[in-house]
C-alpha cells in the first residue's frame, strides 16, 4: 500500500473560510473541522487519526490548527510518530518523522506550541474582559434561553408523563443536559 498525504484543516467558527489552508498542497484526502482548538475532541480530527496509517503524512496548515494546548500538541505528534506517521506543518516549515529526534526541532516545536496556547489564553482573557464591560453597561444579558416559557411547560408536561428523555431532547432541539436542567 502506498503512503498517503492526509490533510487536516480546522477553522474555529462556521463563518471562517477554510479555503486558504493547504491551498495548492497535494493531498490524497482532507479532513475539515469547524470547531474550537481548545481540545482534541473534534470529529474530523478523530476521523483523520483513525484513517491515517504507518508511512502516511498528516499535513496541517499551521500548528495552531492542530491544537492550542502544548500537552495536546506534543501528545498528538508523539502518538502519530509512534505509529510511524509523519506530521508536517506547512506555515512553520516543520516536519516530525518517526525515529528522528532532533533536539532543536523538538525545542522549537515546544516553544511554538506554547505560543499557540498563550494566544488562546489571551483570546479568552479579552473575551472575559469584554463580557464584564458589556455587563457593567447593561448590554450583555448572556445567552438566550433555548426554549421559551410555553415550550418549557410542554417539555415538563411530557417528561412528567414519562416520555423518553433522549427523544424529548431531539424533539425540542436541545441537549439532554439542557433537558434535565429544564425539568429539575
Amino acid at each position: 500500500m502506498t503512503s498517503q498525504r492526509i490533510g487536516y484543516i480546522r477553522v474555529s467558527s462556521l463563518d471562517q473560510n477554510a479555503e486558504r489552508q493547504l491551498d495548492g498542497v497535494h493531498l490524497d484526502k482532507v479532513f475539515t473541522d469547524k470547531a474550537s482548538g481548545k481540545d482534541t475532541n473534534r470529529p474530523q480530527l478523530q476521523a483523520a487519526l483513525d484513517h491515517i496509517r504507518a508511512g502516511d503524512t498528516l499535513v496541517v496548515h499551521s500548528m495552531d490548527r492542530l491544537a492550542r494546548n502544548v500537552e495536546d500538541m506534543l501528545r498528538l505528534v508523539r502518538e502519530m510518530n509512534d505509529r510511524g506517521v509523519s506530521v508536517q506543518f506547512v506555515k512553520e516549515n516543520m516536519s516530525f518523522t518517526a525515529g528522528s529526534d532532533d533536539p532543536r526541532s523538538v525545542l522549537m516545536f515546544t516553544m511554538l506550541s506554547a505560543f499557540a496556547q498563550f494566544e488562546r489564553s489571551l483570546i479568552k482573557e479579552r473575551q472575559r474582559e469584554g463580557i464584564a464591560l458589556a455587563k457593567a453597561k447593561g448590554i450583555y444579558k448572556g445567552r438566550k434561553p433555548a426554549l421559551n416559557a410555553e415550550r418549557i411547560a410542554q417539555l415538563r408536561e411530557q417528561a412528567a408523563a414519562g416520555a423518553n428523555r433522549t427523544k424529548l431532547a431531539k424533539e425540542f432541539g436541545i441537549s439532554r443536559e439542557t433537558l434535565y436542567q429544564y425539568i429539575r
